[in-house]
This record gives structure tokens, C-alpha cells and sequence, in this order.
């Protein structure tokens, strides 16, 4: 358990440019970002401000994620926000992850981690950004996974994960889904496979618009479900969002899914923590009152809202949850996503892990590990 995560350091918009340009541009910062080049209008943003702070004290690894047959219009985008990386981070260096492999199964998780085992990071390193804005679920948990166990393992070392949030954007990316539905690299849980029948499984998929056909092949995926409690965003930038939602998904919420207006969830679309907070109690209220009759066991699917998705990921490495979704064949975005600005964009910024947080209990900054 990490006790400082339900309280950690966070910072919202505004205060995020701020944290940036004063933390990073001090002469003792030496900072490792690792995050996507693929066609994301946000994969430029974190990289922008942490290299204005910076300059050649940061440096950089690009996640390319390769699937599918993808449309020539976002090759060309990603190409462009790879060359403007680059840029802006000469000190930095390009990995392509494919996602599947030649007989169609999802391995981006598993490339994705052969990759990290063969980095070697700068040796005075100080801080790990790990920005979340333009890479998948597949490949963004596995690595923040990944990355805190190297900064959980080092001294001194700090952990911070950002993200460039635009749930509109989010909305307009629209994603082939694969066939079936399969756990997250590094999130299977406790061991206990989802057909155990003597588990008890309480499923929180995270609904979103046109996410339907995703989370009914995650459902059909599990089995044994206890109960169905929905996530919604609320508050929300658009406040009739958890409303819209609701009737979007009443098919499966009244008929298929068994779900009851006390099953619902409403978290903060802005904040990870409120989802991270809502999770954890969930889990320690279900362990407490039904100890000694069956085991509960928590399945996530974040799906939709990178913020509430940020939250997720830090219940599920925390108490060692199950993270279930579908990989994505190919994508294409509606509309004119592809050209919205930063200005559209919301940023959060987590501490997940540093020397900040001496004197909370487990927390252990006197790591053997070597970076």
C-alpha cells in the first residue's frame, strides 16, 4: 500500500505550466521523458514545456505504436509530431512498439517491456515524466508500471506522470476493436483467473461515448460477475455528460448488465485522485464486509477519460487489480480533431514517487536499484 497516494501532489491546468517552469528549470533537475509520437494532436504539449524548462538537461524515449493498416492522413501526423519531438529533444531516441503480432496477437505490452529492460537511463537522472496524453491503455499502464518499479528501486529518483486531457478529443478518436477482450501487460490481478468460480468479481467499466461494443466483449470475457458499478465523469466540463452516458448505455445497464441506480460511480473527470480514492474504498469496504463468505476481487476498465484512467491505473498497482480491455485494430478521428489547439487541452500533473514524500509509512527512498 502506498498511503501517500490518496493525498499525493497534483496540480490541474494553470498551476501544471507553473510546476514545469519552476521545478524543472532548476540546474539540479535532470529529467527522463518517456511518452508517445504517434498522431495524437497532444503529444507535443508535455514535451513543449518540460524542454523550454529544461533544455539539454532532458532527455527523451518516443513511444511509436505500429498497428494495423493505419489511415495515410494520421501516418503523416504522426511523422510530423515524431520530427517535432525530435526537435525539441535532441537527446532523445524513437522505439516502435508493434502492437500486434503476425498471427494478430496483442504483444505491445510485452515488446514494450523488452524495450525498457535494454534502456539504460543517464546516470545522474532525477526525475521520470512519463506523459500519457498520446499513448494507448496497452502501452501507457505497463509503463507506468514499469517505471515506478525502477524509481521505487533507486534513491532519490521522482516519478511523475502528466497528461494533456481533451475528453471531446478522446470522444472524436474512434478505434476498430480487436476480437477479443484480454488483461493489460502486468494487471492480471492476484493470479486468480477470471473463470475461478469461487471468485466473486465486481467489474468497474469506465463508460464513454460510442464504448459500447468495447465493454460488452469485456463483459462477456468475465465470468462470475457479483456486481456491475459504472463509472461516470462527474463533475464534467460538459455537466450533462454522466446524464448522456446513462442514456446511452440503458440497454446494457437495465437488461444486460443488471445495474441499479446504487450501483453507479461518479467520479471527478478532472481529477485522478477522486477516482484512485473512489476505487481504493470500494475494494476495502468489499474485503471488510464480506470476509469470510467469498472473495471480491475488483476488475477495471478504463476506458474513455485519461484522467479517471490515471486514477485506475494507481488503484490497480496499488492493490493489485485486474485492468481488462480490448486492443485497438486501427483508428481514425471525426471531424477536425486534428486541429485542435492547446489551448482546447487540460493538463494534471501526479508525484507519484520521490524523496517529497519522506516520512509517509513504506515509503523507502534508500533504494538498492541502479537507474
Amino acid at each position: 500500500m502506498r498511503a501517500h497516494w490518496a493525498n499525493c501532489i497534483t496540480h490541474f491546468d494553470e498551476e501544471v505550466k507553473a510546476f514545469i517552469a519552476d521545478y524543472f528549470s532548476r540546474g539540479d533537475r535532470r529529467c527522463l521523458l518517456v511518452a508517445g509520437a504517434g498522431f495524437d494532436p497532444r503529444a507535443q504539449i508535455v514535451a513543449d514545456h518540460l524542454a523550454s524548462a529544461l533544455g539539454p538537461r532532458l532527455s527523451a524515449v518516443y513511444v511509436r505504436e505500429e498497428r494495423g493498416d493505419p489511415a495515410a492522413n494520421l501516418v503523416a501526423r504522426a511523422n510530423a509530431n515524431e520530427a517535432r519531438l525530435r526537435s525539441l529533444v535532441p537527446n532523445a531516441r524513437a522505439i516502435t512498439v508493434s502492437i500486434f503480432a503476425d498471427d494478430g496477437a496483442p504483444v505491445g505490452g510485452a515488446t514494450l517491456a523488452a524495450e525498457f529492460r535494454k534502456m539504460r537511463w543517464p546516470p545522474d537522472i532525477t526525475d521520470v515524466v512519463l506523459d500519457t496524453s498520446a499513448l494507448s491503455m496497452g502501452i501507457a499502464f505497463p509503463a507506468a508500471r514499469l517505471l515506478l518499479q525502477r524509481c521505487e528501486g533507486s534513491p532519490n529518483i521522482n516519478m511523475h506522470v502528466i497528461v494533456a486531457s481533451n475528453p471531446d478529443l478522446d470522444v472524436a478518436i474512434v478505434g476498430e476493436p480487436a476480437d477479443r477482450a484480454i488483461p493489460v501487460r502486468g494487471f492480471s490481478g492476484d493470479g486468480r483467473g477470471l473463470g475461478d468460480a469461487r471468485i466473486a468479481r465486481i467489474w468497474l467499466p469506465q463508460l464513454a461515448p460510442r464504448a459500447a461494443p468495447v465493454l460488452e466483449k469485456i463483459r462477456s470475457a468475465i465470468d462470475h460477475v457479483y456486481k456491475t458499478c459504472p463509472m461516470l465523469p462527474f463533475p464534467a466540463e460538459n455537466p450533462r455528460r454522466a446524464d448522456e452516458l446513462i442514456t446511452e448505455f440503458s440497454q446494457q445497464l437495465q437488461n444486460d448488465w443488471d445495474v441499479s441506480s446504487r450501483d453507479l460511480i461518479y467520479v471527478s473527470e478532472w481529477n485522478p485522485l477522486d477516482s484512485y480514492r473512489t476505487i481504493s474504498m470500494l475494494k476495502e469496504r468489499y474485503d471488510r464486509t464480506v470476509e469470510g463468505i467469498y472473495e471480491p476481487q475488483l476488475v477495471l476498465s478504463p476506458v474513455g477519460s485519461k484522467v479517471m484512467a490515471i486514477g485506475s491505473l494507481m488503484a490497480a498497482i496499488d492493490h493489485e487489480l485486474t485492468v481488462q480491455y480490448v486492443e485497438t485494430l486501427r483508428y481514425e478521428i471525426l471531424g477536425q480533431a486534428l486541429g485542435l489547439t492547446e489551448t482546447r487541452e487540460k493538463m494534471v500533473h501526479v508525484w507519484l514517487h520521490g524523496p517529497v514524500y519522506a516520512g509517509y509509512p513504506g515509503i523507502a527512498l534508500s533504494g538498492t536499484g541502479a537507474p
